[in-house]
This record gives C-alpha cells, structure tokens and sequence, in this order.
C-alpha cells in the first residue's frame, strides 16, 4: 500500500472539515429536537422520545457536560450538550466512514440470519436489500453503518444512546454525499487512518491556537495530536526491535565478513520486514553491529515480549509494530499467519491514549490490518485488543461510583481509591500511575474488571449502567498503566509549562521536577517508569532537552543511571503538517539495571557505553531527512564524558580542543514591559519638539532579518527600568552598556548588532 499523495490528503483535508461542521450541526439540530438541554421535557415527546431523551443526557454528563447542580434527577435542570454533539457527530460520521473503509477493502460483512457465517457485501447490495424489502433502513449508508457496528463491538457501543437518535434527514444526505465523494485510493492508502483524526481536529486546534489560552483536558487531545511521519515510526521500529531482530538473525560470520549497511540489511530482512532504516556501526574488532545496540535484556521468546505506545494516536506505531512482528514470530515460531496475527493482537501490543475518539481510530486500523494480512482469514472475531483510553471522565459521585462494585468488600474500597486516582484522567491520561495507589494493594485490576463485568449484567439504572462502562474502562486502563513492559514506543505531546493548565503543571512539578519544562521530557520519564530493567524508550522528542540548562539535572540523572543509545536530530521541517516549526529528534534509552540506578554508578566491569548519534537537521525537506537516516555518517560518543561538559549538555563534536563560546561570552534575555501599549512608543509616534529624554529611553527589539542595525525603533518608558512601575519582567541587566549580538529569540533567530542599550 502506498501513502496518500498530496493532492489526495488535502482532499481528504477538506473533506473531513467540512463533515464535521456538518455532523456537528446535525447533532446540535437533533438534540434541540429532543430538547436534552432543556429545563424539562418538552410536552410533545412520546414516552420512547422521554427515555431516550434522558439516557442521552446521563451519556452527555458522564462525557463532562454540565447539569444544574441543583437538579438531581436526570429529566430535570438545563444540561450542557456541547460535549454530546461532539461525541454524537464524531460517532455518526466514522461508523460511515469506516463501513466505506471496510467495505472498498472487500470486508464489509453482512449476516442474513445469526446461525449463518457472514459475507462480504459490496456497498451497492445494502440498496439492494433495502429496495427487495430484506433489511429497513433510510439509505444504503446507514444499513452499511449499522454493519460496520456490529463488526466493530469495541470501537461503537451497540447500545449507545447517541445512535438511537437519526441526525436530520437533510444532514443525513449532506453526510453521505461527502463520504461517497471520496476517491477510492483514499481508502485502500497505508496512511490514511492516521489523517483522519489529524484533519478531524484542524479546527478546534486552530481555535485553541489563536485563543492563547492554557491548554487543559478539553483542550489537549486537540493541541498535541500529531501525524507522525512514516519515515519516524520505521526508523524508530527498525532500530528497536529491527536491531534485536538482526542480532539475533546475523551470524558473526555475515557480521564479519559484510562490506556495508545495506548488505546487512538485506541479510537480516524476511519478507514483510525490509529493514530499510536499520543502522549498523563498526566496531574496533572490524564486525559490524547494529548502531542503537542488540537490547541483550529482552527477552528471548516473542509470545513474553511486550510493547506500549502511551500516546497511540491513531495506531501509527502499533499497526507499523504489527506488521514486524507477524512475519517474524511466523518465522520463529513455525506458525500460521492467523495464529500470529492473533498471538501478536493479544500478547504483544498494548496502546493507551487520553483521547477516545484516538483509542477508537487505532482500534479500527489494527483490526483492518489484521483482517487484510495475507492468509490470516479475513474478517473473523479477534482477540480482545489491549488498547484503551486513558481519560476517560468520571460524572458520578464517589459514593454511587463505589455501589457499582456490588456487595464485595474490597472491590467497593478499591472502586472507591480508583475514583481517586482517576477523578484527573481527562487531563492526566498516561502520566497517572495507578500501581503506587492503595487500591493496587487491595485487589487486583483483572479482579476488579470481572466485578465490574457481573455488575453490568444485574438490572441497573441508566446511570449505573453508563458509569459501569466508564469504570469497567477504567480498569483495563489501570491494568495496562500498572504493568512493565520491554518497549515503550510513541510520538510524546508536545506542550511547553507555559501553557499548560495549573493542575497539569502541578502534577508534572510535583512527580517529575527536574522534567517539568515540557509535556515531552515528562512523558520520557513516565515512559521510563513503564520499563521493565533492561527496557527500553524510543521516542519522537523535542531537541532542545539536549543543551538547554532548565534540563542539566534531567540530563545528569538519565546519563548516570540509564544506558542511552541512539540519538538521530531531524532538526525543523520534520513534519508534513503545517505547524510551528521546532527542532525534533528520534530517541532511544534503556533502563539499567536496579543496582547501578540506586547508586548512581556505571557499571564498571562492563565495555564503555557508546551513544550513537546521526544528524539531519540541515537537510530542508522530510524527504531529505528520511534519506539521510540511512546514509549520514553516525557519531560515537562515549555517555560518560557527557557529564564532563557544561551543563551535561550532550555534544557529538570532536572534544580534544572544544572551546565553547560561554567560555568567551554570556547569554541574556532582554527585559519586558508588561504593558506594550502604554510603556512602548515607536520613534515616529514622539514629537521631537517635545521629547523627554529622561523618559524615554531607547529599546533594542528583534531585528527580524533587516539587517545588522535593525531593530531599533522603539523607545520604553524609563519607570520600567527605574522600577517605579512594577510590571514585566526586568531581564539583561548584565549585558547593558556592553557590545555584543542580539539574537531574536524565535522564528528566524536573527542576529543584530547589540550596542548595550535596554
């Protein structure tokens, strides 16, 4: 399967946008309808329309829409529906789009009775099954949705109140057009799953974006989704498990006798796993071996090896994972390609992310894939996936969430400290731990997820049915963010401290201190925490952790305690999607072993650990860098010596001379005023007939690239200075009166002369 080109995915781009405006528009109208937001039932609804009407609005409080505080009952009070409409839209949408998805790669299924084996139908006989009386539906799109639901029980709940309800007709067929408008080749292409989510969230990302507010749990899933770049995923793929694989494949002859790189790929390569990005260095002894190391901790045999990806996304790395590990356990194992396909699904791959409309898309791409892989056995039920998401809400009280658990004793104390624990998913997601809680000592995950699992079988109400699903969810969640794995793979959030909400601030300062600066660095040290010993993180990071000094303990406590690898810097332009460029790396670190951690030493009677390091960062464009993954020379530094630099920061560059330039120079922010509007003028705005020289003083300012002088028009107000108007921040102090260069500090870094003014 090839990607989508460009003119297919900004088809798809627009397409997507356009059908959520709609979806949404269709469930806002459809919900008005039923009145779900309002004070009370409307008096022309039916008893049926009553009852939908108030499971829809317990589903809409248990997603997090708020309900009149003073209104206990669920018919009564005005209720919030933006959530709902979200949740409704999205649902009604992908189950079309998916059934398209299944049913133009020829698995779209349908049953003619529930003792038969189910067939595959084209999209034209769901018409014909509705004109010949067989099946009832309003077109051929909602019978194909509705056999897209019953293929797909964990990704739409069949009993979900939100499909109950028929999104105007009007909508409806603005709906079908939009999906039936699509090109073939988008539905058959290897990436397009993952745009999906990605052009689903353009809009309310941009509108985030241009807010400029902090960025908390309504916002996050929005904010820091990514499409992570094909070429990132099978680097990050081959050099992890592609390097044990081949060191475990190659025998010392082949490593001894190889003449380069590509040699030995093609050696350690079997079919459905070329190994293109795999690196491989030189040693002393002359033999080759792979460059991000042989991963000697993992364990031998495939069926006890474990991968998560804690921020899956749309599946990008757990299909891409999927793919690897099939052929290679039919390799190993002597096994047929469904018995792989099944033992990987429920041995080896385990995602997580805060977003369920993620967790949903990853489940789909995984259970497609499996379904297409050659000689597997086409659609058929799979293994229960290990995926879920990881922040979901809780809309009920402590006390009822605790009844849930029936009469068992401690299920009701461990239910009671989970509400605890998870009460902050929404915006905690991954980062929470619930192995170091009580609950984790009073019972176990998979005992707790049985009892959920019987409660949900007595006779409840609507609302103790809708919160026994969250917390039956919530549980696998605890089971996964509790278990140790070998592999932790994924595209981390990208989120600066500034901009985060305060509790998600706090949690970050007060769980991972010396990481705090950006979501990034603290999902690298959750991701370690996840590990097994000997286990291992490779991950799409930020560069700047590298050198920046809010990191030197960060990077101290990883370079003495785990055993780093691989360290490939793409520099900006990384991505295809349009955003704020920043400069990105690909990363890998494993956990040493629990001595050496605890006393902070290197092992002393094992070889000098080697960090492997390539650099694209130069190159202009993603297809540039992806070549140069495979061709650039590759760096050794010895891991040690890092921590002999300024700051630890971490330095490829030959070190028998290095001079730096702090050696020569200091580095400074310039102040801020706080106030631009009032304590700013540009020069021209003063009357030179009237110009307070005591007052105004002149400001040096960005020079944007018009030059060595440029960036001088601007004068500030002298009370800044003088800290009679406590405002701004009053930074550079250092460098005043002084020659130097001013640096802009974003976008360009343009360079100036600096002639020591404010």
């Amino acid at each position: 399967m090839q990607p989508l080109d460009k003119t297919l995915r900004n088809k798809l781009e627009r397409t997507i946008i356009e059908a959520r405006d709609v979806a949404e528009a269709a469930a806002q109208a459809a919900l008005e309808q039923l009145g779900v937001g309002h004070q009370k039932p409307d008096l022309h609804l039916t008893d049926a329309e009553k009852k939908l009407r108030n499971r829809l609005r317990i589903h809409g409080k248990q997603l997090g829409d708020e309900r009149d505080s003073r209104s206990t009952n669920p018919t009564y009070g005005k209720q919030e529906t933006d959530r709902l409409v979200e949740e409704m839209a999205y649902q009604h949408w992908h189950r079309m789009l998916f059934s398209r998805f299944l049913a133009e790669n020829n698995l779209l299924m349908y049953w003619s009775n529930d003792d038969e084996e189910p067939i595959d139908i084209p999209l034209e006989a769901c018409q014909e099954l509705i004109d010949e009386g067989t099946e009832e539906a309003r077109s051929m799109w909602e019978l194909a949705a509705r056999f897209a639901t019953r293929m797909l029980p964990q990704i739409f709940r069949i009993d979900s109140p939100v499909f109950e309800l028929d999104l105007p007709p009007e909508y409806q067929l603005k709906l079908e057009r939009l999906v039936a408008i699509l090109p073939q080749e988008v539905f058959i292409a290897s990436d397009s799953l993952g745009w999906v989510y990605q052009f689903w969230q353009t809009k309310k990302k941009n509108e985030v974006n241009k807010s400029s507010e902090k960025i908390g749990a309504r916002e996050l899933p929005a904010v820091t989704q990514l499409f992570t770049e094909p070429y990132m995923v099978h680097f990050l793929l081959d050099n992890s498990f592609g390097a044990w694989w081949a060191a475990r494949r190659l025998s010392k002859p082949e490593l001894q006798t190889a003449s380069n790189e590509d040699e030995l790929r093609k050696r350690a390569s079997i079919p459905g796993v070329p190994l293109d990005y795999l690196r491989f260095v030189k040693q002393d002894d002359d033999t080759w071996t792979p460059a991000a190391g042989t991963f000697n901790n993992w364990p031998e045999q495939l069926r006890d090896f474990k991968i998560l990806d804690p921020c899956c996304g749309s599946g990008h790395f757990l299909v891409a994972a999927f793919l690897m590990l099939v052929p290679i356990r039919m390799e190993c194992e002597g096994i047929s390609a469904e018995k792989a396909v099944n033992a990987v699904l429920s041995q080896n791959l385990h995602g997580l992310e805060i977003d369920q409309r993620c967790v949903e898309l990853a489940a789909f791409a995984l259970a497609l894939t499996a379904w297409k892989y050659p000689a597997a056995g086409g659609y058929r039920t799979l293994p229960t996936l290990n995926l879920a998401c990881s922040g979901l809400s809780v809309g009920i009280t402590k006390e009822e969430w605790k009844l849930l658990a029936l009469d068992e004793h401690n299920l009701r104390i461990a239910m009671g400290v989970m509400y605890d624990s998870f009460k902050e998913a929404p915006i905690l997601g991954s980062l929470l731990n619930p192995a170091t809680t009580e609950a984790a000592k009073l019972v176990q995950w998979n005992e707790l997820s049985y009892g959920l699992e019987q409660a949900l079988k007595q006779k409840q109400t609507d609302e103790q049915q809708e919160a026994t699903v969250v917390a039956q969810g919530l549980s696998k969640v605890a089971l996964l963010l509790s278990q140790k794995y070998n592999l932790i793979i994924t595209n981390v959030p990208f989120l600066s401290r500034g901009k985060q909400k305060k509790r998600l601030r706090d949690f970050c300062e007060e769980n991972y201190p010396i990481a705090k600066n950006d979501l990034a660095t603290v999902f690298l040290a959750r991701s370690l925490d996840f590990c097994l010993e000997g286990g291992t993180v490779s991950l799409v990071l930020p560069q700047d952790w590298l050198f920046k000094t809010t990191y030197k303990k960060f990077r101290e406590k990883l370079l003495k305690n785990e055993i780093w690898h691989l360290i490939a810097k793409l520099g900006t332009k990384s991505f295809q999607t349009p955003m704020w460029d920043f400069n990105v790396q690909l990363f890998s670190i494993s956990r040493r072993n629990l001595s050496c951690r605890e006393t902070g030493l290197f092992e002393r009677d094992k070889p000098i650990n080697l960090i492997r390091g390539i650099d694209v960062s130069n190159s202009f464009t993603t297809d540039e860098k992806e070549a140069g993954l495979i061709t650039s020379e590759i760096q050794c530094i010895e891991q040690e010596k890092q921590l002999l630099n300024p700051d630890s920061i971490i330095n490829f560059e030959a070190s028998s001379d290095r001079q730096y330039v702090g050696d020569y120079a200091g580095c400074f922010q310039g102040l801020t005023t706080g106030d631009d509007p009032r304590l700013k003028r540009l020069v021209w705005e003063i009357d030179a007939n009237n110009f307070d020289s005591s007052l105004w003083k002149p400001l040096q300012g960005p020079s944007r690239g018009k030059g060595l002088f440029a960036g001088r028009e601007n004068l500030v107000d002298e009370r800044i200075i003088s800290g009679e108007l406590r405002l701004g921040a009053l930074r550079g102090k250092e460098a005043w009166h002084k020659w130097g260069v001013a640096i802009d500090r974003v976008a360009s870094l343009s360079t100036a002369i600096y002639t020591g003014n404010y």
